[in-house]
């Protein structure tokens, strides 16, 4: 019974350095802030903070939504790009195929060919702006639910101050605290080196 004490005050003290140390890091990062952030991050909402990160999983956590957002951010810009090709390819097939009606055009139909392209020519750029909305609004759709998924994801890891919202404020807040998360991380790695 003796040695599994000593074993756990040994964990409890490596555990209560750790949690000083990356609540002391915090603290630095904080400063860093704006100031209205500096203010809603008080004593207890860092140390919580710092005790949910203690055990490195919230790291990990982190750097998979990451790389989940990268890859959906690619993703989307692939869509779109995509799309835009598409688009590209079209008006460049309507000015060849006009390019070819006039020049194959009798005189006399020339004004009703060059109205009748006109309407094309719109129609095309409607098409092209409606389907881009389309494809924008998706994207911002999709973005949004990224963000709920990722901010239900810390919720459920016991991060403090995550928790599904769209408050601009808050998603403010959320990212600071992310970004501080990130920053405490590259310093968190030096010091478990040490």
């Amino acid at each position: 019974m003796d040695g599994y004490t000593a074993v756990i005050s040994i964990d409890s003290a490596k555990q209560q350095e750790r949690h000083y140390f990356l609540l002391s890091e915090l603290q630095a990062l904080v400063k860093g802030l704006p100031s209205s952030y500096q203010q809603r991050l008080s004593y207890s909402t860092l140390s919580d903070l710092a005790l949910a990160l203690i055990d490195g999983t919230v790291y990990d956590i982190v750097q998979g939504l990451l790389d989940i957002q990268h890859l959906t951010e690619k993703n989307l810009y692939n869509q779109r790009q995509k799309l835009h090709c598409e688009h590209q390819a079209l008006k460049q097939d309507l000015v060849r195929r006009h390019k070819e009606s006039l020049q194959s055009c009798k005189s006399h139909n020339l004004a009703l060919l060059k109205a009748n392209q006109q309407a094309e020519q719109e129609a095309l750029e409607m098409r092209v702006r409606e389907e881009q909305s389309m494809m924008d609004k998706k994207i911002v759709v999709e973005i949004d639910q990224k963000v709920a998924d990722q901010q239900t994801t810390l919720e459920k890891a016991g991060v403090p101050g995550f928790y599904t919202t769209t408050n601009p404020q808050e998603l403010m807040m959320q990212m600071n605290l992310l970004e501080l998360i990130l920053k405490l991380q590259q310093k968190d790695t030096q010091f478990v080196a040490s």
